[in-house]
């Protein structure tokens, strides 16, 4: 499904909106986050795929690769991150921020507790930031997490509950056991009363944003390198916190934002439809683990309601397809390791491309730039291994290979 967003508007970024998210906070997370060992020390890659772009007849196409964010594997190590740093901050006005992660405060921090919902991603950077911290983590996982996630955010050290109903019972339960325990929620999602911290996950993102306006030598408010910026969906977090930085900085030459989620867990494509926050209308279980949301996060949508001129659906089946062509690369393409969730833009891309009237609707043709994030690399190795066909070592090794022979 495809649908234009009425509501979306072309003008400089909104001084309300500003007050809640802008390019000074997200220069300033990013600082704070250089500073923790889990986060690579340079900028993540972004790719130009010339002979994907020549295949999809566009002038340009362009990977914007979380997978080399963290050894976390995604670019949720930018958000949960950040958010605890900032609510230790709010704790403890004295503390340094850069050495927050480094476990200078771990004496004060032993008997502080952080919850969240989680899908993987989310739970297994707050995991590893908690750790770090030397505060303590419990993470509540619904019944369609992978043994695999749940292992790798154990790693970490965190408590694991399990529940038996999706991710948005989840969300419920985390809540509740927070108010129960004393525990503080650091979530990806906002709810009535609770809007700081998913804020600060949120602005986390920005960094995605600011180093793509450096490699590109993008330049304020002026158009910038892309036409099309495909965003995944999921409660709506990293689409705001990307889509209000470029908003921000090219004001009203902005890109055309085009949010992406699975067919099944629509909840954003619902609020588009409905004008306000709104609940999925499908199973809310996808292959495409990281976006199976049933709900929106009204935060986010202050963001996405005036910005995004298309949100879309796809099905599984069409993420895993990407996946491949990612990982395949070619003679002029560098192969990438993308999750399952890594690839809905691209699927969305190629579903567009395929279709002359969805192309023609969203302004796609053969002068477009169109930028895609692979938000995850392979966080669950035998899962990814079993939807492409070979391992993700496998592609790193041809990658490598690949870059050695340019």
């Amino acid at each position: 499904m495809l649908i234009a967003n009425e509501r979306a508007i072309r003008a400089p970024y909104p001084s309300d909106l500003r007050s809640i998210m802008n390019i000074e906070r997200a220069h300033e997370s990013r600082q704070w986050l250089s500073h923790w060992s889990e986060i690579a020390p340079a900028a993540t890659p972004l790719h130009d795929l010339p002979e994907l772009a020549a295949q999809l007849k566009l002038a340009r196409v362009s990977v914007k690769d979380e997978s080399a964010r963290s050894p976390l594997g995604s670019f949720k190590a930018l958000g949960a991150p950040i958010a605890l740093v900032r609510q230790i901050l709010r704790l403890h006005p004295g503390f340094e921020p850069t050495a927050v992660l480094s476990g200078r405060y771990a004496e004060q921090l032993k008997d502080y507790t952080v919850i969240s919902a989680t899908d993987g991603n989310h739970g297994r950077g707050l995991a590893a930031a908690a750790r770090d911290a030397g505060c303590r983590c419990v993470i509540v996982l619904h019944a369609n997490v992978s043994m695999e996630r749940e292992q790798a955010i154990a790693a970490h050290g965190a408590q694991i509950v399990r529940i038996t109903g999706n991710y948005d019972e989840s969300v419920e339960e985390a809540a509740r056991l927070a108010a129960a325990n004393g525990w503080q929620v650091v979530s990806d999602t906002s709810y009535e009363g609770y809007e700081e911290i998913p804020r600060d996950v949120m602005q986390g993102y920005g960094t995605i944003a600011e180093e793509i306006v450096e490699q590109s030598g993008a330049r304020p408010d002026e158009a910038g390198p892309f036409t099309h910026v495909f965003l995944q969906g999921g409660v709506g977090g990293m689409a705001a916190g990307v889509a209000s930085y470029f908003w921000e900085f090219h004001g009203v030459q902005r890109p055309r934002f085009i949010i992406v989620e699975p067919a099944q867990a629509d909840c954003l494509i619902q609020s588009a439809i409905q004008g306000g926050a709104a609940k999925a209308t499908g199973s809310v279980d996808s292959v495409m683990a990281g976006l199976a949301c049933g709900d929106t996060s009204p935060l986010a949508w202050k963001f996405l309601q005036p910005c995004i001129d298309h949100f879309m659906t796809i099905e599984d089946g069409q993420a895993v397809e990407a996946m491949r062509v990612l990982a395949k690369g070619s003679l002029r393409d560098i192969p990438i390791v993308a999750g399952e969730s890594g690839t809905a833009g691209l699927a969305a891309l190629q579903q567009l491309r395929a279709d002359s009237a969805s192309s023609a609707e969203i302004g796609l043709d053969a002068a477009s730039r169109v930028l895609v994030i692979n938000t995850e690399g392979a966080t669950a190795p035998k899962v990814y291994e079993e939807l492409v066909g070979e391992s993700d070592r496998a592609v790193l090794e041809r990658q490598a290979a690949w870059s050695a022979a340019r």
